[in-house]
């Protein structure tokens, strides 16, 4: 939608530098190009990274995002630019906001995804309002998403690029972060733009690899981490069959997630069978045919809604919804039960869904996202 020619890209009447802008600088490619982008379009640009956890492990580490390596790159990225950058410690946020809930939540038998935690409770939440007290007009991000202007406000809609989408990841965003925030990467064709784009600045990281795995979890070992901080969480237990057959041990719940095939030590039976419920309280690793994986019902809680009335408005919602990042979505009906709670109905069942992870709401036939939740209570029926 083409910009009122009395805005500026960001969307104020005003030139600008005269328009501050906070960019949330994770040291790689795309927050980076975000930043020399609006520099060089004169904005009065400052460049903030965030400290997680601890640099000394961290330095250690590749393919993760605010680590040691990349403040440093962040802040070469700022003096190439010629525009003042800060590192903020929010390793006591983190570790409250993020990392203990994550710990909980697996410790509980759920999947949980920390980078929407993240998003929700620390950039969006504690960064934003830093950007507020340093004055800034807003605050823009290096993620592939869009904002649109719908006839009701700032809308959220999904990156043109569905590779780089990262909606799934963003359904938290409430309108009121919705109108302060910018994603000026969301309408490139592909990352090979944004890669075009740092080269064509001349930026240090224009070939950084992209970041991989969970910032504090390496390698994706899941099971490590939750041990480290809380000793005693993989106690060995039982493999049961539905019906409470031993067939076999376990070596703790926290190695094991829902839909999981691999790794069981049950072979020689008559067919495959995979993890369909997870009993943290007795220990038991319970395992099923693939086709009890399969989910129709998906209760859904800590909705955030983004559509143009309120959810209760009506008593069902036909709409598309995600229940994993890397799944498309599928037609569905949500039926509220309150403001931030629902049922929602999957047309056609969904194999592995769990809970911990999100289901994120996407209006059918079009680019827009009408918000989301988090699964709650396993999968039903």
């Amino acid at each position: 939608m083409p910009l009122d020619q009395s805005l500026n890209s960001l969307g104020f009447a005003k030139p600008p530098a005269e328009t501050r802008v906070v960019v949330a600088m994770s040291g790689g490619v795309d927050s980076s190009v975000v930043a020399a982008q609006l520099a060089e379009e004169g904005y009065d640009v400052i460049g903030v990274t965030l400290q997680l956890y601890d640099h000394g492990a961290a330095l250690a580490k590749k393919g993760a995002c605010c680590a040691g390596i990349d403040i440093h790159d962040a802040r070469r990225v700022a003096e190439e630019m010629g525009f003042p950058h800060y590192v903020l410690d929010y390793e006591n946020i983190f570790k409250d906001a993020v990392i203990d809930e994550f710990a909980d939540s697996y410790l509980a038998g759920a999947t949980p995804v920390p980078c929407i935690r993240c998003n929700e409770r620390v950039k969006f939440k504690d960064l934003l309002e830093t950007a507020r007290d340093l004055e800034a007009d807003c605050m823009a991000t290096g993620h592939y998403i869009q904002r649109k202007t719908g006839a009701n406000g700032p809308e959220l809609h999904c990156a043109a690029d569905a590779a780089r989408d990262q909606s799934y990841f963003l359904f938290s965003t409430t309108p009121e972060q919705l109108d302060y925030l910018r994603f000026p990467l969301g309408h490139l064709p592909s990352k090979a733009a944004t890669r075009e784009l740092a080269s064509k600045y001349g930026l240090s990281v224009a070939d950084k690899p992209d970041s991989q795995d969970i910032c504090f979890v390496p390698d994706g070992n899941y099971a490590s981490v939750i041990e480290k901080l809380r000793p005693g969480a993989a106690e060995p237990g039982e493999i049961v069959d539905i019906d409470g057959n031993v067939l076999g041990q376990h070596t703790g719940v926290i190695h094991y997630t829902i839909g999981q095939r691999r790794g069981l030590g049950i072979g020689g039976l008559a067919g495959p069978l995979y993890v369909v419920k997870l009993d943290v309280d007795e220990k038991q690793v319970i395992v099923g045919p693939k086709d009890m994986l399969a989910t129709r019902s998906v209760p859904v809680r800590e909705i955030n809604w983004l559509g143009d009335t309120a959810l209760t408005d009506q008593d069902e919602w036909h709409v598309s919804v995600k229940v994993r990042s890397t799944r498309p979505p599928r037609e569905a009906i949500i039926r509220p039960l309150s403001a931030t709670e629902a049922e929602v109905e999957l047309l056609t069942p969904e194999e592995g869904v769990s809970p911990g992870q999100a289901c994120v709401f996407y209006e059918t036939g079009s680019s827009r996202i009408l918000g989301g939740g988090w699964i709650w209570k396993g999968h039903a029926t």
